[in-house]
Parts: structure tokens; C-alpha cells; sequence
């Protein structure tokens, strides 16, 4: 009778367990992006309501017609009783901009559309405080930048002769192989209801964007109809004029200081990824790579993923990008979202072009542009690559092929291991374990930067997100003034200087709802030594500080940041009496990218902390929006107000705000591109005290070596011997002696 009742513990532990993972997959399909059946069923309704819509694409800009349509997620009590209690889940729902430009007061809309796959109703969805959409705060779309090339033609025709004579034969219009392209500058003017751009034109080569020719105009296009578009100012080579005119008529006179670049050279290959140069590297043979010797060792079920303990559903949110949600380690759920909410990239520099550069770029939509990966250089040849669906700016579903992968890798650093000495030429015993970790990965290519979006997963219930940067810089035409904004990086190519910024959103669950906050720094102490009383004992003692209030847990850029951030959970505790726990640790290198209450710096006023800790509201979703970019004066979604209230945060459901970002100075190894080493930044979830010991003891990837009393080496191991022919077929070996010689 003693034996029944542990195992009717361990029998109902191992059910809950499996029942868990049951709802939690189950669940997953709340958080799968549209379908592109869907998304053609949203726009089918849409466009039969009384809404009079037309196609996206159409020439017209005045016009009612849909921009996005993206998943509409549900309120997190209704998720959580699906993936806790396993009940029904809550309906689809669709969320859908339209743009309302055929009325007397264009504006936006958005509306929440239900039930998918098959809609019978839209509601219209506000923001926080019920402010309204600027109609100048739209992201610029496929038809507006037809009209603005139609402009263009215009404005480049009229300096048709200088451009040529500056550029060496470069025209915007009747082109073969020297042909101008252009730039577009954002935020679109200088204050609410503008939609004013700045224009700078570049050779259309391999790598334009390095290519600047020193001809940037200021378009107002603000008006409906393309025919009232008007030109506000020029720049040419360091000098303003109120029209293109006014340039070409100084420029005849020559009262104009003209611009002369050097003749073009088409074999001059600096902008592209053509190899030149002496390589030390042999070219006949590849390099390393990744194998999986039995086959993959996680699962994939649609966008449920497990492994090695972990399970999570993913997303990739048109607007904003890379997002999961339920994370679980072993079952319990560590956090219920963790997702990109922006990036953002502020330029200084000497041309209107870089003075006005401030990307935004949700306002780009920046989930939709994840492209294919090329197996084997974005993602490892063994991955499992998956297509992405993204409905914006168009007439129907875009495929966008192999633009998420999922892998498993080794580190080629051991997750832990330790050789003991025994201090006589052998030891008692060595121990080591392999680090593997999975991956899952997407990028986005904001017109000339490419972001690396990764998260990973860990053995011992660690999660790192991070972001490598590559890419083109954004450069503009070369002035001596601009070496105080960036670094000469070819003969007549400013690369300027900017910050990048990313904003993430980390929705925590430590083991339940109900979380507290506190940062731990250490303090000097100085006192006698007890024993040996004539000295003095200076040591590090833990100082640890509560966070009760949403105010007190928003940590400023400028500050002094905490050595430990803990949210831990106060009514759970682990074996050892601890608070059952995680840490976010920061890898960055971010500061402010202006002062605060700054005009532009009120749309990205999340941008002030690198950690912000507030209460889980279902109405403060995301800290931005797809508007924020050509209106961030003016920001319908306002992060400030998130912790003006100064709610209590002890014991409640907590939302942390992580940003992480890095300077970028420009300089000549940026050509052609910006590499990753030394680009990527990101944030730590680390368990503190949240487990008895650490987790990856249940890893059977672990070896051990213990040598005999004859002294030769005897192998513990729990994988087979010999790992494959494709790695090696020779079985483990070690020594692990040492001698003189």
C-alpha cells in the first residue's frame, strides 16, 4: 500500500503533463498567421459590404480600398482557456485597414472582421484613447510611388543636361545601362498632416544605395491628385533652391558650383559582391557544415514547434514581424508573448536627405518583407524551411517561399563541462556536454538594411532573442561638412552615422499570472574581520530593490541600469525555498536617439528605456504602429501613456518593453555591406531559481570519462558511439593524461 500512493503522484503528474502539451498544442492554431483562403475570404466581404471598395492597385489614389489584412488576436483570457483548461478555442478574427480616400474627409479605418474563413460582420477597432488616423500618417503604397516616378520623369527632365553632365551619362529617363534610380526620405514632413518627401537620386547599379549623385528634391504630394504635386525645394551639391528651375537657370549661368563625378567605370565593383582581392582560402573545397546524422530531433505541427523540452506557436506579423507566444519549458508556461514590436534607425548628416532620415520601420510594413533564404548561407542546408502569406498592399495573398526557417545547430562550445585534476599527471574524472540549441529565424530587408531576426532556444531553459544587422548603409552624396555625421567611404560617398533601436514585447507568465519585479545591484561593505579583529573585511553584499509601480520599473536610457532584473513569481517557490524565477539580460549597446518631448521622439517614446515594466492590458497590444512613421508628432499609439497611470506592478500580470540597440559609425569595411560580427544585439530569459537544478541534466548528450586503477580512460555515454560516417566513423576517444616530455 506504500508503493501506490508516489506512483499515483508520478501517474498523475505524467497525465497532467501530457494534457498540457495536448492544450498547448491545440492552442497553437490561435496564434497561426491567416490563411491565404482567408485573407480572400476577408477581401471577398470586405469588398461586397457597404463600404464601396476597389482594388488596391488601381491608378487612382482617391479611393477607398484595403491595405492590410492581418490576424486579430484575441484577448489573452480567452487564449489562456483554451491552452490551460483546454477548452474551445475563441473564433478567428481578421484585422483590416482601409484606406479612405474617395470622401470629403479621407481618413483610416480599421475594422475587425469575423468569424473566419467565413465573415459575416465587421466592427470598427480603436486605438487606446480613441484617436483618430491621420490619412497623411499612411504608409505609402505601390500606386502612390508610380505617381511619384511619374514626377520624377518630370523634375529629372527638366535637368536632363546637368544630370548628365554630373553623373556622366546617368539619366532618369531614356535609359539603357545608365539609368538614375532614387530614395524616398521618411517621416514625410515636418509636423502633423504634411506628406512632404525628400528625394535623393543614385546611379542604378549593383548596390545603389552607396551610389549618391548629390540631386535631392523635396516633393509635396500630399494632394490626392498626383497633377497638384509640387516641387518645395532642391538641393544640389551643398546648395538649396525653391525650384528645379531656379538650379537649372543658375546652373546654364554658371553661378552654380557644379558637381563633376568621376567617370563612371563599369567594371569598378566596389558596391558589389563580386570577390576581389587575394584570398588565402582554398576555393576548391567548401567549408564546414551543419549534418544531422539520424534526422531533425524537434517537431513541427503547422506553427506548434517542440523541443528538447520547449514548445511555442510562432507568427510573422505582417506589420511588425517575428512573434511566439506560449513558451513553455517542460510544460510550464514561461511567457505567453514574446514578439518584435519595432526597429527603428535615426541618421545625422549634412544633406536634407540625412538630416530628415528617421526610419521607422513598422511604417513598412517590416513583417512583410521577409524574403526566401538561401539554404546553407541564411539558414543551414538541413533547416526546415517554411512559406510566410502576407496580404498588404496588394489585391490578393503574396507568397513569400522559405522566408522562416527552424534548425537545430551545435555552438561548438560545450554547454558546461569540467576536467578534474588530480594533480598528478591523470585526473578523477572528466565531464562535458554538448551545446545544441534551436533556432528560429526570419529576416527583414527594410529597402537597404537587412535585419536577422533569431530566436533561441537553450537546453537549460534559457530563450535569447537577437537581431544581427547587415545590409547596405544609407549613404548620401559627400560633403567636408559630413565627416562631423559619418566617414568618407568612397571618393565622393558619405556613410552616415545612425542608431538603431529595437523594441520587443515580453509578456510573462512565471509559473502563473501573478508576477513581481525587483533589480538587484551589489553594495560595498566594510567591516571587522571576526577573525582577526585588526583588520578590516571590504566585500560585494546583494542590495535588492522592489519595483512597485509602473514609474519605478521604467528604467531611463542615461541611467544607471540594474546588474540583475528578476520577475519572479511571490507565491511560488522552488525546492530551496527561492522564488521561482527569470532574468532578462541585455546584450546592447543602446542610448537615446533624441531628447525627450523632441517632436519625432514623441512617436517612439519607448525608445526612452531600455526596460519598462507595466501591467498586462488586452488595449496596450503594441507599443507602435504602422502610422507611427509619417506621424510621429502626433502618434496614435503613444507608449508614454502606458505607464502614466503608475499602476501598481506587485503581484499582477506583467508586460516588460525590452530595447536593445548599437551605434553605427560608418566606415570603409561597411563596403559593399555591413557584416554581422559585432552587429547583433538581443536580450536573455534566464531562470532564476525557477528549477530544483539545472534542467539540461536530462540531456543524454552528456559524457563522462573516469579512468581505472589501471589508468585508461572509460567512457560513460548515453547516445551511441559513433555519431555517422558524414561526421566520423571513429568512436569517442579520450585521453586526458599529461606529462612531462
Amino acid at each position: 500500500m506504500r508503493l501506490c500512493f508516489p506512483l499515483l503522484l508520478a501517474c498523475l503528474g505524467a497525465c497532467a503533463a501530457s494534457r498540457g502539451r495536448e492544450w498547448a498544442h491545440h492552442g497553437a492554431a490561435i496564434f497561426a498567421d491567416l490563411t491565404p483562403r482567408e485573407m480572400r475570404a476577408v477581401r471577398d466581404y470586405m469588398h461586397s459590404s457597404e463600404l464601396g471598395l476597389t482594388l488596391a492597385r488601381g491608378k487612382a489614389l482617391k479611393k477607398n480600398s484595403i491595405l492590410l489584412i492581418e490576424l486579430h488576436l484575441p484577448r489573452k483570457h480567452e487564449a489562456l482557456r483554451a491552452l490551460d483548461r483546454g477548452q474551445a478555442k475563441p473564433q478567428r478574427q481578421a484585422r483590416v485597414v482601409v484606406q479612405f480616400g474617395d470622401q470629403a474627409q479621407p481618413n483610416i479605418t480599421e475594422y475587425i472582421v469575423s468569424p473566419l474563413p467565413f465573415p459575416t460582420s465587421h466592427t470598427v477597432k480603436t486605438f487606446k484613447g480613441d484617436r483618430p488616423i491621420r490619412f497623411e500618417s499612411r504608409p505609402i503604397s505601390f500606386v502612390e510611388y508610380d505617381h511619384l516616378i511619374g514626377i520624377l520623369q518630370e523634375i529629372t527632365s527638366k535637368a536632363h543636361k546637368l544630370l548628365l553632365e554630373t553623373t556622366d551619362g546617368f539619366s532618369f529617363t531614356n535609359c539603357t545601362d545608365r539609368c538614375l534610380t532614387f530614395s524616398d526620405i521618411a517621416p514625410r514632413g515636418l509636423e502633423p498632416g504634411e506628406r512632404r518627401s525628400w528625394v535623393m537620386l543614385q546611379k542604378f547599379v549593383e548596390g545603389y544605395f552607396i551610389h549618391p549623385v548629390g540631386f535631392e528634391v523635396l516633393i509635396n504630394h500630399r494632394d490626392l491628385d498626383p497633377k497638384m504635386w509640387t516641387v518645395e525645394k532642391v538641393w544640389y551639391n551643398s546648395q538649396y533652391f525653391d525650384s528645379v528651375e531656379e538650379l537649372v537657370k543658375k546652373y546654364d549661368e554658371g553661378t552654380v558650383e557644379k558637381a563633376r563625378l568621376p567617370d563612371h567605370d563599369k567594371d569598378d565593383l566596389f558596391s558589389t559582391y563580386i570577390p576581389r582581392g587575394h584570398s588565402n582560402t582554398a576555393s576548391n573545397i567548401h567549408g564546414p557544415k551543419l549534418v544531422e546524422p539520424q534526422g531533425h530531433r524537434y517537431n513541427i505541427d503547422g506553427n506548434f514547434v517542440e523541443y528538447a523540452g520547449w514548445s511555442f506557436a510562432y507568427r510573422v506579423r505582417s506589420s511588425a514581424g517575428l512573434q511566439i507566444f506560449d513558451l513553455r519549458f517542460n510544460g510550464e508556461r514561461i511567457a505567453y508573448e514574446v514578439s518584435l514590436q519595432e526597429a527603428i534607425a535615426f541618421y545625422s548628416g549634412d544633406t536634407p536627405a540625412a538630416m530628415q532620415t528617421k526610419y521607422i520601420d513598422a511604417g513598412w510594413s517590416m513583417g512583410t518583407l521577409s524574403y526566401e533564404l538561401a539554404p546553407g548561407i541564411d539558414c543551414p542546408e538541413i533547416s526546415t524551411f517554411v512559406d510566410l502569406y502576407h496580404y498588404y498592399d496588394t489585391d490578393k495573398p503574396v507568397r513569400y517561399r522559405n522566408a522562416l526557417c527552424v534548425f537545430e545547430m551545435t555552438t561548438a562550445m560545450p554547454l558546461r563541462r569540467h576536467f578534474n585534476s588530480n594533480f598528478n599527471g591523470g585526473y578523477n574524472f572528466y565531464g562535458g556536454l554538448e551545446n545544441h540549441v534551436l533556432v528560429l529565424r526570419t529576416t527583414s530587408t527594410v529597402y537597404n538594411y537587412d535585419y536577422i531576426w533569431d530566436f533561441l532556444f537553450y537546453q537549460n531553459g534559457v530563450m535569447e532573442s537577437r537581431v544581427s544587422a547587415t545590409g547596405y548603409i544609407h549613404a548620401t552624396f559627400f560633403t567636408p561638412n559630413g565627416l562631423h555625421y559619418g566617414t568618407k567611404v568612397y571618393n565622393y560617398v558619405l556613410g552616415n552615422l545612425h542608431t538603431h533601436l529595437i523594441h520587443y514585447k515580453v509578456d510573462l507568465d512565471i509559473a502563473g499570472r501573478e508576477n513581481s519585479l525587483e533589480s538587484m545591484n551589489l553594495k560595498f561593505e566594510n567591516f571587522t574581520n571576526p577573525w582577526s579583529p585588526k583588520h578590516s573585511i571590504v566585500q560585494s553584499r546583494l542590495h535588492r530593490t522592489q519595483h512597485q509601480t509602473e514609474r519605478s520599473a521604467a528604467f531611463r536610457f542615461g541611467k544607471k541600469f540594474p546588474r540583475y532584473v528578476h520577475f519572479y513569481n511571490p507565491n511560488e517557490e522552488n525546492k530551496w525555498g527561492h522564488k521561482k524565477g527569470f532574468r532578462i539580460q541585455f546584450n546592447s549597446h543602446g542610448n537615446s536617439v533624441l531628447p525627450r518631448g523632441w517632436k519625432e521622439e514623441n512617436g517612439i517614446s519607448w525608445a526612452r528605456y531600455p526596460l519598462a515594466v507595466t501591467r498586462h492590458k488586452d488595449s496596450e497590444s503594441t507599443s507602435t504602429s504602422i502610422y507611427t512613421q509619417n506621424d510621429p508628432w502626433e502618434p496614435v499609439v503613444s507608449f508614454e501613456d502606458y505607464i502614466k497611470n503608475n499602476e501598481n506592478i506587485t503581484n499582477q500580470d506583467l508586460v516588460a518593453w525590452v530595447t536593445v540597440g548599437f551605434l553605427h559609425v560608418p566606415h570603409s569595411e561597411d563596403i559593399p555591406n555591413t557584416a554581422t560580427p559585432g552587429n547583433a544585439v538581443g536580450f536573455f530569459l534566464r531562470p532564476f531559481n525557477f528549477f530544483d537544478e539545472d534542467p539540461s541534466l536530462a540531456s543524454r548528450s552528456t559524457v563522462i570519462v573516469r579512468q581505472d586503477q589501471n589508468g585508461a580512460s572509460k567512457v560513460q555515454r548515453w547516445t551511441p558511439e559513433v555519431v555517422g560516417n558524414c561526421v566520423t566513423d571513429k568512436p569517442f576517444f579520450y585521453n586526458g593524461t599529461y606529462a612531462g616530455v
